[in-house]
């Protein structure tokens, strides 16, 4: 089999997969040679919530002939949850001080920046409240002081977020950017980091949206290739509706 089965599925996962089975739905189905999460009048929701990379090959062979809509969950709010590794025991609980946004999404789209603007291809973000279980593993969690993630757990779900291209994503960030821009001019607007930015134009870029104009010293300036619209994400509702109407 070419995909991962539910061996390998988490606590999180199983919740996501549990909320998107609607009555008439199938679950791990063997569709092309993988493994759909889960089927609704023959579309595909696939919950992936790892990286995008290793649905690449996955994912550009069912959209040949499916609708696909691709789940993934981040975290506004996370709770770091130590626990013993024999008995599960709880040791602490505390709120992580950071918070997961849309844009975060960048970071796993550098791997199918592409495949967002098929047409059979719909993403759903599901912003949500988790639980982040950790266990010590001295030999495996060097860099969170021997502690590693074992497992995430779903609290809530605050809202969804669907995006059906790459314009959806770039059009709120575009309005805001002059003319001619960098790296760093994005990840300013992002309120992130610059590592995320680079991401993100990456993303753009491959998606034809912006193009490279010059250089500014050791930095790539961007321009704008295309009419940009600047669309706003549709709710989850709305998603669900085009979905499964379509």
């Amino acid at each position: 089999m070419k995909s991962i089965g539910t061996l390998n599925e988490g606590p999180l996962h199983e919740a996501l997969k549990a909320r998107y089975a609607i009555p008439g739905s199938a679950t791990e189905c063997e569709i092309d040679g993988f493994i759909a999460d889960v089927v609704v009048n023959g579309r595909i929701i696939e919950i992936q919530t790892g990286k995008f990379s290793p649905l690449k090959r996955k994912l550009s062979k069912l959209l040949e002939t499916r609708m696909v809509k691709l789940v993934h969950p981040i975290a506004r709010n996370r709770y770091i949850v130590k626990a013993s590794s024999d008995s599960g025991a709880v040791i602490s609980r505390r709120k992580s001080p950071k918070h997961g946004k849309v844009h975060d999404v960048f970071s796993d789209l550098v791997s199918i920046p592409t495949l967002l603007d098929h047409p059979n291809m719909m993403l759903e973000l599901v912003i949500t409240e988790e639980e982040e279980i950790r266990v010590y593993d001295g030999k495996r969690g060097w860099r969170r002081g021997g502690w590693i993630i074992a497992e995430r757990r779903l609290i809530n779900v605050e809202e969804t977020v669907a995006i059906s291209s790459m314009n959806q994503l770039f059009g709120p960030i575009a309005k805001d950017l002059p003319v001619e821009f960098t790296t760093k001019d994005v990840a300013a607007l992002l309120a992130s980091r610059l590592r995320l930015g680079q991401q993100a134009v990456f993303c753009f870029r491959h998606a034809g949206l912006i193009e490279i104009c010059g250089k500014m010293g050791n930095a790539l300036v961007y321009r704008r290739s295309a009419a940009v619209n600047p669309d706003t994400s549709v709710s989850g509702e709305d998603c669900e509706e085009i979905f499964y109407n379509q």
